[in-house]
């Protein structure tokens, strides 16, 4: 059982900023406490605090606030990147289905930095089929997404690389940035890192994950379709 969330602090974010400028592993481990104390555990008790809510979204979201399950990994794997760094300077949690191929399935996330936060829905990083399947049901239902759009108002915006060419000419604007999307994300980003510090994040992050629920559903219809022949959709 983990304690109540009563908010992330400002040593917290600077360790982040720190741990990888030392990059170092003693520095880290002479330092874990911090670590332990000031970012896993608050992160912990804040998907405790979430999962209620999350759980009404979708019941088989994971949401034991673990590493590897909802918490991300400070150590950084970096076998075959150039960036050599040790440790995240970043840490995040996520809702999602258990999946080997959660990248390729629609995740909320929360995300803190030294100077930022940032959370949303989207694609970690959704594959040509994936995003093939998406723009199927924009061309077929077009009217029904926009209306599903609609939770994607501010303080969130669509992010994610596009193709350089339209991939359907002469499309509706409102839908065509949306189609001509590789992966995408809505996301809202704040640098006023005093949210973090304070227990009203609970019901910030609440009430931003409950309004995109109709994208969510909508991109779980999706997943759906992976199951069904192409000759069937």
């Amino acid at each position: 059982m983990t304690n109540e969330f009563t908010g992330f602090s400002q040593q917290g974010l600077d360790f982040l900023q720190q741990v990888r400028i030392e990059n170092d592993k003693d520095w880290f481990d002479a330092n874990r406490g911090v670590y332990d104390r000031e970012l896993l555990t608050p992160f912990r008790s804040l998907v405790d605090a979430l999962s209620p809510a999350m759980l009404m979204i979708d019941p088989q979201f994971e949401t034991r606030p673990a590493i590897g399950k909802t918490l991300s990994r400070i150590h950084r794997d970096t076998r075959f990147s150039h960036d050599k760094s040790r440790y995240r300077s970043r840490m995040w949690l996520t809702f999602k289905r258990p999946s080997k191929d959660w990248k390729l399935a629609p995740v909320y996330f929360f995300e803190l930095g030294p100077d930022m936060l940032r959370y949303g829905l989207g694609y970690y990083s959704a594959d040509k089929a994936t995003m093939d399947l998406f723009r199927h049901t924009l061309l077929r239902r077009p009217q029904a997404f926009l209306e599903v759009a609609e939770c994607c108002r501010a303080p969130f915006e669509l992010v994610g690389e596009s193709y350089k060419r339209p991939r359907v000419l002469e499309q509706a604007p409102e839908i065509a940035t949306w189609y001509n999307r590789k992966s995408f994300a809505v996301m809202a980003t704040d640098n006023q890192v005093e949210k973090l510090f304070s227990t009203d994040l609970v019901a910030t992050l609440t009430q931003s994950f409950q309004q995109l629920e109709p994208l969510y559903q909508w991109l779980m219809q999706v997943e759906a379709m992976k199951q069904v022949d192409p000759q069937d959709l």
